[in-house]
């Protein structure tokens, strides 16, 4: 029986191959690897800080952020995870790990939110990065590596950009969904209050879209702890090249340990940005404060009639 390909085939690894290894490599490699100094940068500092820093001291600011944030049974958990983890011997690579992780995630917010915002703002574009966000959401990771190691080589840095590529989507969408979930009668009284574009975002819009945008930032960075080991493929360290070096080996006690310390990372962080999601922060004067408290406040009672003289 006849088929399509009888009649035509499509040599499409050949197309990619021209464009990629043909084309952009060779004319655009200095550009790409130019791309990689600002994460670079904020790796290497961060990492330093984070190895520099002495295990019991980062243990106990960590336990007070958790307790601060999502009470007194996450930060006990904090703290013996985070003394389990030193007592396996995996604390560097776990501080290397961290550090990645929180790089990515930096850079996937300071371009996720303002992208999610432009999305929302504009309809059009959402049609336009609708597709591009599903693309990137379901294309195997493995699939992406390859031209990412051509483009810019191996090591951290491109690990990095490997998972800012895969965990980005969530918070654009996310981002977007909370602003366009404002209600309308909230939009409608900053512009009777003759508020601009900008408070409206500002101060209306985006406070009150800020737990659904924390909740793609937990989703990104959930994401992005699922790359530490794909990543660790292309060069990467931490708890990923334990849990590859462990499989490379079949060596089931460190791949297990290496898991395990990933596990307790992604816990910790988890419940930290779901509590700082949940809280709202402390009042002060916005527009949008002035609105809820107009709308809130109660109808004047009528004014008596007034006393006569005697």
């Amino acid at each position: 029986m006849a088929s399509p390909a009888d009649i035509l085939t499509i040599p499409l690894d050949d197309w990619v191959n021209t464009v990629v290894r043909d084309w952009l490599v060779p004319n655009f490699r200095p550009a790409f690897r130019a791309m990689q100094w600002p994460i670079t940068q904020v790796l290497q500092g961060l990492e330093w800080v984070l190895q520099t820093t002495p295990m019991l001291v980062f243990t106990v600011l960590l336990a007070l952020v958790a307790w601060r944030t999502a009470g007194r049974g996450v930060a006990i958990f904090t703290l013996v995870s985070l003394a389990f983890i030193d007592m396996i011997g995996l604390w560097p690579q776990t501080m290397t790990t961290l550090a990645m992780i929180v790089t990515a995630v930096f850079f996937c917010t300071i371009i996720g939110v303002p992208v999610g915002i432009l999305a929302a703002s504009s309809d059009r574009f959402q049609s336009f990065i609708r597709p591009v966000l599903d693309i990137m959401q379901t294309i195997p990771s493995f699939v992406y590596l390859v031209p990412i190691v051509m483009l810019f080589g191996v090591g951290m840095v491109p690990g990095i950009i490997a998972t800012i590529i895969f965990a980005l989507p969530p918070i654009i969408r996310l981002t977007n969904l909370g602003i366009r979930n404002v209600r309308g009668d909230l939009i409608e009284a900053g512009h009777a209050f003759g508020a601009t574009r900008w408070q409206m975002l500002v101060e209306i819009q985006f406070p009150l879209a800020l737990r659904t945008v924390m909740a793609g930032l937990n989703q990104t960075l959930m994401l992005a702890l699922s790359m530490a080991v794909i990543a660790a493929l292309i060069g990467a360290g931490g708890l990923g090249l334990v849990v590859n070096t462990g499989l490379g080996r079949l060596d089931v006690g460190g791949a297990t340990a290496g898991g395990v310390g990933i596990v307790i990372i992604a816990i910790i962080l988890d419940r930290i940005t779901q509590a700082l999601g949940e809280k709202r922060a402390p009042g002060h004067v916005t527009l949008w404060s002035t609105i809820r408290g107009y709308f809130s406040r109660p109808a004047a009672e009528p004014a008596g009639e007034p006393e006569r003289a005697g």
